[in-house]
């Protein structure tokens, strides 16, 4: 059971190449670019966990399954994606509301969907298609990603500030305080807070919390390669462990012990903070 978690979690193998995005850009992004080549025994079914995130995903190589380039918006459980990846493919992962700035759309109108980039960008998608495939190696298309989203960042929409904030909250907190709490702090009814915070952020603030929680609970698990559960359960703001697995099983599509047997990379589950803040 564990190693067919494994290889079927997109995430379980590192990128071929990474790239440190442009500092403007970073407050924007969950975390560096990534270029991939997929593995010759790859699987035909691709299992991503639960994810604020919203990843956009340009084809270097095409091939028969999704478009040549589009974004799987974020969702609130472990995802199946049928079909296998393209030969060789570039990853930009969108930090919550860095998803609204440089998309320029309510971001929860695709959640947990794979959406062609030519919905969203018209022609400009094709354009930059055709130049990262053009690019002779993975820096140089690193840097046209760069001047691409430098140049939406600066006509895309602004987030509320009130969601902003609310965001930032639920981050400090490690997802603890209730939004009726933040809702009070920005002036706004929890209706309208809620409203706005999944049009900005995709996913509503209470699953946002869960998730930041969840991440918090696998950062525990990087330092305890032992762990007691009822401890660590405690620890990350759980009632009992029958949330724990509940969350274990939503978020990772797995038990607590699968995810420890199938000897995971580190980032095999998206962090809901990865490496970088959103700070806007």
């Amino acid at each position: 059971m564990s190693t067919r978690i494994v290889a079927d979690f997109e995430q379980a193998r590192p990128p071929q190449a990474a790239g440190a995005p442009h500092p403007a850009l970073r407050p924007l992004l969950a975390r560096a670019y990534s270029g991939y080549r997929a593995d010759a025994d790859q699987s035909d079914r691709l299992r991503r966990p639960a994810t604020t995130s919203v990843s956009l995903i340009l084809k270097i190589q095409d091939s028969a399954h999704r478009p040549p380039a589009f974004v799987h918006g974020a969702h609130d459980s472990c995802a199946t994606i049928q079909g296998a990846c393209a030969p060789s493919y570039l990853e930009v992962r969108l930090a919550p509301i860095g998803a609204y700035v440089l998309l320029g759309v309510p971001v929860h109108e695709f959640n947990a969907s794979i959406v062609d980039l030519r919905d969203l960008l018209g022609p400009d998608s094709d354009r930059l298609v055709e130049k990262v495939r053009a690019a002779p190696d993975w820096a140089y298309r690193f840097r046209l990603i760069d001047e691409h989203l430098l140049h939406r960042t600066a006509s895309g929409p602004r987030p509320a500030s009130a969601v902003a904030w609310a965001w930032q909250r639920l981050l400090a907190t490690s997802g603890t305080i209730p939004i009726r709490a933040i809702a009070a702090e920005v002036g706004w009814s929890n209706k309208h807070l809620i409203d706005k915070f999944r049009q900005q952020v995709g996913l509503p603030p209470k699953t946002v919390a869960r998730l930041i929680r969840f991440n918090r609970l696998l950062s525990c698990l990087d330092e305890s390669p032992l762990p007691r559960w009822e401890r660590i359960a405690a620890d990350c703001g759980y009632a009992d462990q029958a949330h724990l697995v509940r969350d274990f099983r939503e978020f990772a599509g797995t038990t607590p012990t699968g995810f420890l047997d199938a000897a995971r990379p580190a980032d095999r589950v998206h962090r809901v903070q990865d490496e970088f803040v959103l700070d806007l």
